[in-house]
C-alpha cells in the first residue's frame, strides 16, 4: 500500500543480455534473513542454492521464502504508511505462469480475490521470474486498474492526464476507448518474447465506487468515480538477487489519495476549482483559502461514498496513528523500518497527525519493491 502504493527508487537493468548468473551475495543476506526470522540453516541452504545456480545460473525460492520474502518487500517500503499488516499479505503463487495469456487470466483473477464483497485483501501474485538469457513477462501499466487520458487536437485532455502515454499505447495496438472521463484502460502484457497482449478487464473484476456528498446533493451530479483497488503493476519484486517483474499487488487506498491527489491535483482531474464554484467560494483570491475549503469537501465526499458502499477505505488521522503503532512493533524487534517523510506524511492536514513530527530512516532495504525500465 501507500495505502497500496509502495514505491521504490531503484531502476534496474533488466535486458536479456543483463539478466545474468544469479548474486550468490545477495541470496546469501536474504537465506540469513528469513532462518532468523523463520528458522532453519542457512550453510545448508546456500549449498543447495550454490549448487543449483552453478547448473542454472539461478535459483528457485521455496513456497515459503517467497511468501516471506513478499511481505518483507512491504514491510521494507518506505513510501508506504500502512505497513501495519505486512503478515496479512495473501501471496498468489504463480510462478509458473510465464506466458501473455496466462498473466492476463490471473491478473482478473487477482482483482476478483482482493476485492471481494468490498472488503479488500491485500494482495500480491507473483509470476515468473526473469532467468538467465529470458525476461519474464511485464505489465506495462502503472496499476492494473486505470483511467484513459485521450489528448484531443487543441492539447485538452479527457479523464487522466497521468495516463495519456499508456492511453495512446493503448490505441497504437487496437484498443478503442470511449473518449469518456472513466474509461478503465486494458491491461497491457509485454510477455518478453512475441506479441503484445492486451487484456480487457470484465466488469466484475472492476469495483468502483460513485463519488457524492453526505450534505451536498449535487456532488453526485459531477460524475465523480474512482476504483476501489489500488493494484500496483510495473514494479520488481527482488527477493534474495531474483527478480519477479511482474508482481502485481495492492493494498486498500487511503481516502487523501483520491481526494487529495487523483481527483484534486491540476495535472489530474483538477476538481478544486469546479467544487469551489459549487459551494459558491470566494476564489478571488488565495488567502480565502477557497482551495483548502473544497479539499476538504471532497475528502469527506471520497471517505462517505466508500464507507456506504461498504468498501474498505481508511482515513489519514487512523492511517498515521497505526504507521505510529508500526514502528513501534518494529522498533522492539530490533528491525530498521525504513520511511520517506515525504511520503509518509498525507497530503491534507500533515501536522494534524502524529507521522508529522519527527524524522524517519530512509535506508534501503532489501527483499525491495524496485521500478525497473520498460
Amino acid at each position: 500500500m501507500r495505502n497500496g502504493r509502495p514505491e521504490g527508487s531503484a531502476v534496474l537493468d533488466r535486458t536479456p543480455e543483463a539478466v545474468q548468473r544469479t548474486d550468490l551475495g545477495e541470496a546469501e543476506r536474504f537465506v540469513e534473513l528469513y532462518c532468523a526470522e523463520n528458522g532453519g540453516d542457512p550453510p545448508a541452504r546456500m549449498r543447495e542454492i550454490a549448487r543449483e545456480v552453478a547448473r542454472t545460473g539461478t535459483y528457485t525460492h521455496t513456497p515459503q521464502e517467497l511468501a516471506f520474502g513478499a511481505r518483507v518487500a512491504w514491510r521494507n517500503s518506505s513510501r508506504c504508511i500502512g505497513r501495519l499488516y505486512w503478515r496479512s499479505l495473501k501471496v498468489r503463487d504463480r510462478r509458473k505462469v510465464s506466458t501473455a495469456e496466462g498473466v492476463a487470466l490471473e491478473c482478473v483473477q487477482h482483482l476478483r480475490e482482493a476485492t471481494g464483497d468490498g472488503r479488500l485483501r491485500p494482495t500480491i501474485t507473483v509470476f515468473a521470474p526473469d532467468r538467465p538469457g529470458r525476461r519474464a513477462p511485464r505489465i506495462l501499466n502503472e496499476q492494473l486498474i486505470r483511467y484513459a487520458g485521450y489528448r484531443l487536437d487543441d492539447g485538452t485532455i479527457i479523464g487522466d492526464p497521468r495516463n495519456v502515454e499508456i492511453t495512446d499505447l493503448a490505441v497504437k495496438l487496437g484498443w478503442t476507448g470511449r473518449n469518456g472521463a472513466f474509461d478503465v484502460l486494458p491491461t497491457i502484457i509485454d510477455p518478453g518474447r512475441g506479441k503484445t497482449l492486451l487484456c480487457n478487464l470484465p466488469g466484475d473484476a472492476v469495483l468502483e465506487v460513485p463519488i457524492r456528498h453526505p450534505h451536498f446533493a449535487w456532488f453526485a451530479e459531477l460524475g465523480l468515480r474512482w476504483h476501489a483497488v489500488p493494484a500496483i503493476s510495473n514494479m520488481c519484486l527482488e527477493i534474495g538477487g531474483i527478480c519477479y517483474p511482474c508482481a502485481p499487488f495492492n493494498g486498500w487506498y487511503m481516502g487523501t489519495e483520491i481526494g487529495a491527489r487523483n481527483l484534486a491535483d491540476e495535472d489530474r482531474y483538477n476538481q478544486l476549482p469546479v467544487i469551489a464554484r459549487r459551494l459558491g467560494l470566494d476564489t478571488s483570491s488565495e488567502r480565502t483559502l477557497w482551495r483548502d475549503a473544497a479539499l476538504v469537501e471532497l475528502n469527506v465526499a471520497v471517505l462517505h461514498s466508500f464507507e456506504e458502499d461498504g468498501v474498505t477505505m481508511t482515513d489519514h488521522h487512523t492511517e498515521a496513528r497505526r504507521f505510529m503503532k508500526h514502528l513501534e512493533k518494529e522498533d522492539r524487534a530490533g528491525r530498521v523500518c525504513p520511511a520517506d517523510w515525504s511520503w509518509i506524511v498525507p497530503p491534507m492536514s500533515g501536522s494534524l497527525t502524529p507521522v508529522f513530527h519527527r524524522y524517519y530512516d530512509d535506508s534501503t532495504l532489501s527483499p525491495a519493491f524496485v521500478h525497473h525500465p520498460q
